[in-house]
């Protein structure tokens, strides 16, 4: 009898180990079924949707388009005019110049400032420059407009305003 024991003990944990595995594995196999079924309804509903995108530019015309993720967003000019202290009534060049050196100077990392605080000077002298700039375009083109009306000789008023433009230059 304890030579059949022993024989039989090591089939009694072999049955029993399978036993223990057997429904262990059944819901791992479920699993695994189930999120391959996921995944073959997902997959070609996701290569679909990306075709679709790339017909009608999306994706990585995009990405392309709007520079990446890579790319300097601009900033608003409230949020500039902020950075800088100045209202629109205040904005010239010398005046964002000004601020510009004076915040600027005051964010230095090497004296223990912010390198962050001194990008987002940069970038609000950035946008307020390019508002200046536009600013003046606006204002030529309409003392352009305006000008244009009082004259009715177009001819003579152009030769004005070249000798104009060349003496304020």
């Amino acid at each position: 009898q304890g030579r059949t024991g022993n024989v039989d003990l090591p089939r009694r944990i072999e049955i029993t180990v399978n036993m223990a595995l057997g429904p262990l594995a059944r819901v791992a196999a479920q699993l695994v079924v189930a999120g391959i079924a996921v995944l073959s309804r997902a997959l070609p509903a996701a290569y679909a949707q990306a075709l679709n995108n790339a017909k009608k530019g999306g994706g990585a015309a995009a990405a392309a388009k709007d520079g990446g993720f890579m790319a300097r967003k601009v900033m608003a000019r409230d949020e500039a005019l902020s950075v800088l202290n100045l209202n629109e009534a205040e904005v010239t060049a010398e005046a964002v110049q000004k601020q510009y050196e004076r915040y600027f100077a005051a964010n230095d990392v090497s004296k223990g400032g912010s390198f962050y605080l001194q990008s987002k000077v940069h970038r609000a002298k950035e946008q307020l420059d390019e508002f200046i700039k536009e600013k003046r375009m606006e204002e030529a083109a309409a003392a352009k407009e305006n000008s244009g009306d009082v004259n009715t000789d177009g001819g003579e008023q152009q030769r004005q305003d070249r000798g104009g433009k060349k003496m304020n230059q």
